[in-house]
Formats: C-alpha cells, structure tokens, sequence
C-alpha cells in the first residue's frame, strides 16, 4: 500500500525529480514512461517507419534516458523535455541510417526532420567519411570503383548491381569482394575499416 501512495504523490512531481529519484528508486521511471511514451512514438514514426523499428527505438531512448540520468544536468530554459527528446531523435537517426546502410533505402523520413536528419548526420561525422570514400574511389578503377559506390553509398544489393550490368550476383559479389581490398590498400590503412 506505500508504494501505491508513493506513486501517487510521485505523479505530481517534475520530470527531474522523478528522474533523479528514479536512480535510487527505479520503479519511479515508469512514470517517465508514462509520461512520453505517446509522444515519443508519435515522433519517431516520423523518422522510421516500421512498427517494430519505432517501437525499439523509443524503447532504446528511454533506456539510454535512464542509464545516463546522471549525466542530466537541468540547463537554463530548457527543460527535461528537451534533454530527452534530443537522445530520441540522435536513437532515432541512429536506426534511420542503419536502415539505410541495410539496403532498405526506400526509407523515407518526414519532410519535418529532413533538415535534422542532415544536421545531425554533419556532426556525427557521417558526411566526412562519405567524403573521404568519394576521394579514395575516384582513385580506384572505374570497375572496382562503380560496385563500391552502388553498393556502400547508394546502397543497392548484389542483385541490383547484377541486373544494372548485366552481370550475375556473384560476379559482383566476387568484384566487391576484390575492390573492397583494392580500396583498403588505396587508402592505406587510414580508417578503411570504419569507412566501408
């Protein structure tokens, strides 16, 4: 019967109180949940779209919202909201670009964070790693060059390139397999691994 008293006069406190007292009291964070859940998922659907994807986002933001409470620290007009909202979106452009990378580029994400997406893509150093393969492709053969490019930037499948050249998917496979190690020697070691 405490604990359901408890909740209950807990319900009428700040988002800061419940998040800071949730680290002691972790039970207390299902009010945060309560709270944003709606919203959160609301705003992801905007981002991606499949249901599940959404779901697993907003659950992984709410995660990481808990485990790094302690590093909350309230900032002059600006609100817990803002703080939580902004680990959803970088949960959220997270899986967007991960759902990019895994050939489901189609993905289409809301006009409304189009602009985000691309600022936010700027400072996680996405665009600069695109741009150092862009230099190093341009150095390779056009053969070897062409599959790296549909195949890491553009994001097509095997199958896809295959049906572009006219060629079978394990040829390109093979031909991707073998750029792949002319382009690690072409950038000599510099960060080839995180780029490709």
């Amino acid at each position: 019967m405490l604990g359901f008293r408890a909740t209950d006069e807990a319900r009428e406190w700040e988002d800061e109180l419940i998040l800071q007292e949730s680290q002691s009291s972790p039970w207390l964070f299902e009010l945060i949940v309560e709270r944003y859940q709606e919203p959160f998922l609301r705003k992801v659907r905007g981002v991606v779209r499949d249901p599940r994807d959404v779901e697993e986002v907003v659950q992984d933001a709410f995660t990481k919202i808990y485990i790094n409470a302690d590093k909350y620290e309230p900032q002059s007009g600006a609100k817990f909201s803002s703080w939580a909202y902004r680990i959803l979106l970088n949960t959220a452009f997270t899986r967007y670009q991960k759902l990019v990378k895994e050939n489901q580029r189609f993905q289409a994400i809301d006009p409304e964070y189009e602009q985000m997406y691309g600022e936010w893509a700027e400072h996680s150093g996405f665009e600069e790693k695109r741009d150092g393969v862009e230099r190093i492709l341009e150095r390779l053969p056009g053969h070897f060059a062409l599959v790296l490019r549909l195949h890491y930037l553009e994001r097509w499948s095997h199958q896809d390139i295959a049906e572009h050249t006219g060629e079978n998917a394990g040829t390109i496979k093979a031909r991707i397999h073998r750029a792949k190690a002319a382009f690690k020697q072409e950038s000599r070691g510099e960060e080839a691994e995180s780029l490709l």
